[in-house]
């Protein structure tokens, strides 16, 4: 457990390892638009990482990206980035996705499952570059990042990419797609608003991934994914990407994928490697001046917290700044270069905490976060799993605190 000898003075935080009686949700903000919050048993957020690691046992890795039989540019790039092994769902899933099957993929986040889908896609679309594939992403950040992740594993091989998303300049992205790109990688609502304007044409995409499927439909999306895969090829190779897979992504799954090649590595569980803890706090003064303490605190080197709502999330982030602290705040009411500089900042340890809503920080891929802060308790255990994934990545242990 988490030393609690180690704040700062003042009165220290009350952990605990057994959650007693009831508790009320009523004053955690309003309720999402895309659903209910699942009644939430606070104790199953408490876990020492040693005794997690102790049952889970170690996934055998049975090739190595030469395995793949990669073009030799792509596994240069690989290597230069430093990716020596596949991850569990990398060596489970590529080969499937080169030989043109679909694909639902279920694995923890942090797991790599973008390079599962991307490095393949990179490798059929070298082999053919009338190809071209469509990425799906929740939000504008993961789409980003995708990107970003591709143009690395593509460099020197003159492949091309747009993206197409909400809350950024239209022009530079209709330019983009006039360059003819071989990949597109955007969210639903502004790839629907292309769609209907002709400006994407759907049914020239040979692979569409959905990645963070859950979250998509979750945020509300479901309509414009069943309208956008409508307008595809039936021919398509679809894969299915997520860290969970509720029955309404598992329905999904079955009305638009054919006979897909299944992988699941520890799905629906917390992080092995994440120390889970309890504070109990009395009322939202305590709860602040508790938050104020753990953050003084050495070992909270980078934090990331999540606050339920946009206005709780700037209300936070005001007063810890107020204090002195090194922080940012992303949420749906930043502009888009705001929530860039934000997340460019915390990548580059210039700031090192970050106030997010659970919609704003979905599936970021940041290195090195030492602790997740719940300040408010997530609406499902799903949430739950995302925002704690965000911590102990790449075998490293990571801490995560949750407030009640």
């Amino acid at each position: 457990m988490y030393n609690s000898t180690r704040f700062a003075r003042g009165a220290k935080p009350k952990f605990s390892h057994k959650f007693s009686g009831k508790r009320s949700f009523s004053n955690s903000g309003p309720r999402r638009a895309f659903g209910n919050r699942e009644k939430i048993d606070i104790s199953r957020f408490i876990k020492q990482a040693s005794q997690a690691g102790a049952t889970a046992p170690a996934i055998k890795i049975s090739r190595t990206f030469r395995d793949f039989k990669f073009s030799a540019l792509l596994l240069e790039n690989i290597e230069k980035l430093g990716f020596s092994t596949p991850t569990p769902v990398q060596d489970q899933s590529m080969q499937a996705i080169l030989d043109g099957q679909d694909i639902v993929g279920l694995a923890n986040t942090g797991s790599g499952k973008t390079g599962a889908y991307l490095l393949p896609i990179i490798e059929n679309i070298l082999k053919d570059k009338r190809r071209k594939a469509l990425v799906m992403a929740p939000t504008r950040e993961l789409a980003i990042q995708i990107n970003e992740d591709f143009r690395k594993f593509s460099r020197g091989m003159r492949l091309d990419s747009a993206i197409v998303v909400g809350g950024m300049p239209q022009g530079k992205q209709i330019m983009d797609l006039r360059r003819n790109p071989n990949i597109i990688i955007g969210t639903p609502g502004r790839l629907k608003d292309f769609e209907s304007r002709r400006l994407i044409n759907f049914s020239q995409f040979a692979v569409v991934v959905l990645d963070e499927v859950d979250r998509m439909l979750d945020m509300g999306f479901i309509d414009d994914i069943k309208i956008l895969m409508g307008r595809t090829s039936a021919q398509r190779q679809t894969l299915f990407f997520s860290a969970t897979m509720p029955i309404k992504t598992k329905t999904l799954a079955n009305q638009f994928l054919k006979s897909p090649f299944s992988v699941e590595i520890q799905s629906n569980q917390s992080a092995d490697n994440v120390e889970q803890s309890v504070i109990h706090t009395a009322g939202s003064s305590d709860k602040l001046e508790t938050l104020k303490k753990l953050l003084s605190n050495p070992e909270m080197k980078k934090v990331l917290i999540f606050s339920e709502t946009k206005h709780g999330v700037e209300q936070l982030y005001k007063s810890l700044k107020n204090e002195g602290f090194k922080i940012e705040s992303i949420h749906g009411n930043k502009r888009q270069n705001q929530r860039q500089k934000a997340l460019s900042l915390f990548r580059e340890d210039r700031i090192n905490v970050l106030v997010a809503t659970d919609v704003a920080a979905r599936g970021l891929d940041i290195k090195n976060i030492t602790h997740v802060i719940n300040y408010t308790v997530p609406h499902t255990y799903d949430d739950y799993i995302h925002r704690i994934g965000r911590t102990g990545r790449a075998n490293a242990k990571g801490v995560a605190f949750t407030f009640a």
